[in-house]
């Protein structure tokens, strides 16, 4: 497990992110309880997860500027993969989900930027063994590749949970190589960690590297600099 070894690289930025409720299955800071019923009808495993108590909610309130909390992002999607692995291949470990919520504001930066390094980094990190990160936005209705309408979100959260090998890829059409691996995914015990810094600006340079060679134009949602939006 990584946990060891990304808790005790340096973290200048830790307190960035201000926990308000660990793990729980019903928040009482933000309230999920409706829009985990609707997106019901759009994930088939949601249900069985949520009348198991197996889905839960970790929120933070940011209380830092952009790269100190989107470093804290990262780390606290680490903890969240790093928790989940071994419960995988354990009774109902696919129904396991646990999502990371950010509420509170950051001057200059809105959720979308502050989710979309840690959200790329985290699932190129642990996509290869089996664990899947999503992404979605406060107040932002999405859609599907098959144009069906997704519920707003009440806050801004990562999921992350098991991928499901035959399903998952298809969302990841903007990084085929990311597909491919997440379609052979095998948990081996790795430590994800073992080729690359640990430090979040050097682990966010190393990630620039796997950037797809088209890039958005700077008038786009995502500039150049950030991470693509398909393949959440």
């Amino acid at each position: 497990m990584t946990t060891g070894r990304t808790s005790a690289a340096p973290r200048p930025t830790a307190g960035a992110l201000r926990l308000v409720e660990a793990a729980i299955t019903r928040p009482t800071s933000v309230d999920v309880r409706g829009y985990a019923r609707q997106m019901t009808a759009h994930c088939p495993y949601l249900a069985p997860s949520l009348q198991r108590g197996l889905t839960t909610w970790t929120v933070y309130r940011a209380d830092g500027d952009a790269d100190a909390v989107q470093a804290e992002l990262f780390h606290a999607g680490v903890q969240a993969a790093e928790w989940l692995r071994p419960l995988l291949n354990r009774l109902h470990g696919l129904l396991r989900c646990e999502n990371i919520v950010l509420l509170g504001d950051v001057p200059g930066a809105r959720h979308r930027d502050l989710l979309a390094w840690p959200h790329w980094v985290l699932k190129h990190l642990y996509g290869p063994v089996g664990v899947m990160f999503g992404k979605f936005y406060a107040g932002e209705e999405e859609v599907t590749a098959a144009g069906h309408r997704i519920p707003a979100a009440p806050a801004s959260f990562l999921p992350v949970r098991a991928a499901v090998r035959r399903r998952d890829p298809r969302f990841l059409s903007a990084t085929p190589d990311l597909a491919a691996a997440l379609a052979a995914a095998d948990d081996d015990g790795r430590d994800v960690f073992e080729n690359i810094p640990t430090d979040w600006k050097d682990i966010r340079t190393w990630a620039r590297r796997l950037l797809p060679p088209a890039m958005p134009s700077p008038s786009s949602p995502d500039t150049p600099a950030s991470p693509p939006r398909s393949g959440s």
